[in-house]
């Protein structure tokens, strides 16, 4: 399918590696010109050779921390006029609703909240301007389904959910399509170190903590981020122009609702 974006320049966050790597290089696939952004400039460059030998496209690079006020006003400035925004920063680390203190929810709340709306905030009035815009926002199946562990996370993103909800539907008008993208557990970085919070809290073998894992999802295995990436594209295409303010799950299953 041509998803009708070739030409297009995107800003996708965190995209030396896992999710936001798949969503970089699916789109590179598709034509788009990549600003990739994530704090380790190394990966990032890595990473941005080998989209620019596959796929032909400009690829900018930012080193920074796409949390940090500093850090995010440079992304901004390199990045300049964007007709697409991938969102995407590392959970909050796991633990118990006792372990969390405020500074806790307000480290939480910045990555996974305040800083996608700034960047929604930034980017947005540019594309109303040109009369066209894709906004996704890598996000989890926790706001659908809460993960006990992962309260920081939970509270955080389900708190950017509803400021989307309402955000999407005033700049849908203006060819503006907001939606978010709910990963379940995918063979990243972010999966290594949860399963490695099991194995060390159950005493059992990293590997075993994924198979346990694994037996939970109707797919019986983790995602990659190639099918991530792909739905992330096809949610920045042509094709999604009547898609607003969703909230797709992409978890293998694994989140039980019936809607």
């Amino acid at each position: 399918m041509d998803l009708g974006i070739s030409g297009k320049r995107a800003l996708v966050c965190a995209s030396s590696k896992g999710l936001g790597r798949g969503c970089a290089e699916a789109l590179a696939a598709a034509g788009v010109n990549l600003v990739m952004n994530a704090r380790g400039a190394d990966a990032l460059e890595a990473t941005a050779d080998e989209i620019r030998a596959a796929h032909g496209v400009e690829v900018t690079t930012i080193a920074a921390d796409i949390v940090c006020e500093d850090g995010r006003a440079k992304v901004l400035e390199a990045a300049g006029d964007v007709d697409i925004l991938v969102t995407n920063a590392g959970g909050p680390p796991p633990g118990l609703w006792s372990d969390w203190g405020r500074e806790d929810f307000i480290k939480a709340l910045d990555a996974n909240m305040l800083t996608p709306i700034a960047l929604m905030t930034a980017l947005m009035p540019g594309m109303i301007d040109r009369g066209w815009g894709r906004v996704v926002n890598i996000t989890s199946q926790s706001v659908k389904a809460p993960i006990p562990a992962l309260g920081l996370s939970n509270a955080a993103r389900t708190g950017l959910t509803g400021y989307v909800a309402g955000t999407a539907r005033q700049v849908a008008e203006h060819g503006v399509i907001v939606n978010n993208l709910l990963p379940g557990i995918h063979d990243t970085d972010r999966a290594q170190q949860l399963d490695g919070g099991v194995s060390k809290a159950q005493g059992i073998p990293v590997e075993q903590a994924r198979k346990n894992r694994e037996a939970t999802i109707p797919a019986r295995r983790y995602g990659t981020r190639q099918e991530f990436g792909a739905t992330c594209a096809f949610l920045c295409s042509q094709h999604s122009g009547f898609i607003v303010g969703q909230n797709i799950l992409i978890d293998g299953g694994g989140t039980n609702a019936t809607i």
